[in-house]
């Protein structure tokens, strides 16, 4: 646990006509229509934003301008060093909404739970909506935008992304948007957006996207003025997603700013406390997926009753803090389970170390482990001798690893893509000095200078994944089941991937 470790697709599409069929009215309103409704509880709301990385300009980002979000952060507490617990969709929500590692509860395969086999939440654990059923809130997941069209029958239909591996109850939701809850009944909202999901996985649904972004801003971002990592080749391909991803921020940025609007016309701004994260970093070869701070470092701004206004925050902290924290604010007792420590307390204690998981991503088996202090970032791999970009259906789709790969087989790339990208190995374990190497570029694992902390972390990651109880591999019989969701459905890449995994797995790869 947290305490003892002390110690040592369609769904973007349509989120993106919602956004694009709603940027018409002004965004930069000060005043608000109505007055401020002072519940006895604030109302919790959160932005979870898909595939995306820090990349706003309150973070540094030079490129773009994002000015709700920058607002957010002026109004309340920006914290600079957030990072999330898996670098995946599924495995991040179901941490997140239980406030414990994946790991932990058995959740932490991608897309795990879909066949026959089912994972069941440890006694104990209860989702962060439930608690907050019980303590009187009307709990809602959706755009943010759409509750003034909702009939009251709508209840739970539209509601946005859950994602979670375990089973679970959707009646743990009320709607999709808070329209309908009681007079002054406090509210639990997530607003699930697209974020870098919104540019699509190929170039000609970045070309269409940037040409959006340009209507809608006057001008879509210059793929020649983008920064990449040193370790993707400045490919017209790579450039031209690149451009079109942030133009996915600015476009998140909106939303956001939307969403307060529409919380100052309602007279419930002041009274809503807010918290802005994304579920992992930017989808790439090196980004989401691998425990790099390209996919585990992210945004995290909160804002509203109790918090501080413009404070920078530069300690560690995880995204499954943010449920604690959340209980904390409409008053609601943790539970002891709970591995989440509230972010905001008098009593709390800066963590010197955060952790994190990769695992099964669809077909494609993985895993690998992650600690990070204050100036080291361990990571281990389980199977060094499988390559980084192991084939895998999701990404090797892309457009961007496409590009990649086929500047792998025409010997175009640098030396640095071809070691860090392409190498038929890995090592078994990675040291980083990540403040001053933060694309992790040297690994420093095999420089006896650095044995001490070398040994320090190994033992430090040894002690988490005893204490925390991680659950680790996925057994063959569980594989079997959740891979039988996409044997026969026309998919002859993801089937030979399937066949591959188990032939490793047989040799011990």
């Amino acid at each position: 646990m947290r305490r003892l470790d002390r110690q040592g697709c369609g769904w973007a599409s349509r989120c993106c006509a919602l956004v694009l069929a709603m940027v018409g009215s002004f965004l930069g309103s000060e005043d608000s229509t109505g007055a401020e409704s002072e519940s006895a509880k604030p109302n919790i709301l959160w932005f979870i934003v898909d595939d995306m990385s820090a990349n706003y300009s309150c973070y540094g980002e030079r490129s773009i301008e994002t000015p709700h979000v920058d607002r957010l952060a002026e109004e309340g507490t920006l914290f600079r060093n957030a990072f999330i617990t898996a670098p995946v969709c599924s495995p991040c929500r179901s941490a997140l909404i239980t406030g414990m590692y994946q790991t932990s509860i058995g959740a932490h395969h991608h897309r795990s739970g879909r066949g026959e086999r089912k994972i069941h939440l440890p006694e104990g654990v209860t989702p962060l909506p439930v608690l907050f059923q019980q303590a009187g809130y009307y709990t809602c997941i959706g755009s943010g935008l759409d509750g003034a069209s909702d009939p009251p029958t709508a209840k739970r239909k539209a509601l946005g992304k859950t994602d979670y591996n375990f089973e679970h109850d959707l009646s743990m939701y009320d709607a999709s948007d808070w329209r309908n809850r009681q007079p002054e009944q406090p509210f639990f909202m997530q607003v699930q957006l697209a974020g870098g999901k919104l540019r699509g996985g190929t170039d000609a649904s970045a070309t269409r996207f940037a040409e959006q972004a340009a209507k809608e801003f006057g001008r879509s971002v210059d793929p020649q003025s983008v920064e990449l990592p040193p370790y993707y080749p400045r490919d017209p391909v790579l450039l031209r997603d690149w451009a079109a991803y942030l133009d996915s921020v600015r476009m998140t940025d909106l939303h956001v700013g939307k969403v307060i609007e529409r919380l100052k016309r309602e007279g419930i701004y002041e009274n809503t406390w807010i918290a802005f994260m994304t579920d992992h970093g930017i989808s790439h070869a090196r980004g989401k997926q691998f425990l790099y701070n390209e996919g585990t470092h992210v945004p995290l701004v909160i804002r509203g009753p109790g918090v501080a206004a413009g404070k920078i925050r530069e300690d560690l902290v995880e995204h499954i803090d943010l449920a604690a924290t959340s209980l904390r604010v409409a008053g609601i007792g943790l539970h002891a389970s709970m591995q989440g420590e509230d972010l905001l307390s008098e009593s709390y204690e800066p963590k010197d170390a955060v952790f994190a998981a990769r695992d099964r991503c669809d077909e494609t088996v993985e895993r690998i482990r992650s600690v990070r202090t204050d100036r080291y970032l361990y990571i281990r791999n389980y199977h060094p001798e499988r390559p980084h970009l192991q084939p895998n259906a999701y990404k090797d789709g892309k457009s961007i690893v496409k590009t990649l790969r086929r500047l792998h087989e025409a010997k175009e790339l640098s030396a640095l893509s071809e070691r860090l990208l392409f190498s038929p190995t890995r090592p078994a374990e990675e040291l980083y000095a990540w403040r001053e190497d933060p694309w992790q570029l040297t690994n420093l694992a095999g420089d006896s200078r650095y044995r001490s902390e070398l040994e320090g972390h190994r033992a430090r990651l040894d002690r988490w994944i005893v204490e925390t109880g991680d659950r680790g591999a996925e057994s063959e019989q569980m594989y079997d089941s959740d891979m039988a969701v996409y044997v026969g459905k026309g998919n002859p890449v993801v089937e030979e991937n399937i066949r591959l995994m188990k032939q490793w797995r047989a040799e011990g790869k």
